[in-house]
């Protein structure tokens, strides 16, 4: 097993144990760059939001982990 499926697995284990919280520091990092953008990019930064939460949730090739997606 290499550095990058090890570092994979443990990423899945994260989201699948707390899915939740993941899901809670990406918004916060989304509002964060969304304040120091002045709302320029509101609507790029929602996007690569959403898209780090599908990836991040379909790391176990399943979309059960992450709950709260604006899609």
């Amino acid at each position: 097993m290499g550095m990058f499926d090890n570092l994979k697995d443990k990423a899945t284990g994260a989201v699948d144990d707390h899915g939740d919280k993941v899901s809670e520091g990406l918004d916060k990092a989304g509002e964060f760059a969304n304040e120091k953008t002045g709302g320029e990019h509101g609507d790029k930064i929602d996007k690569g939001t959403d898209f780090a939460k599908d990836r991040l949730d379909g790391l176990d090739g399943e979309n059960d982990d992450i709950e709260d997606r604006n899609a």
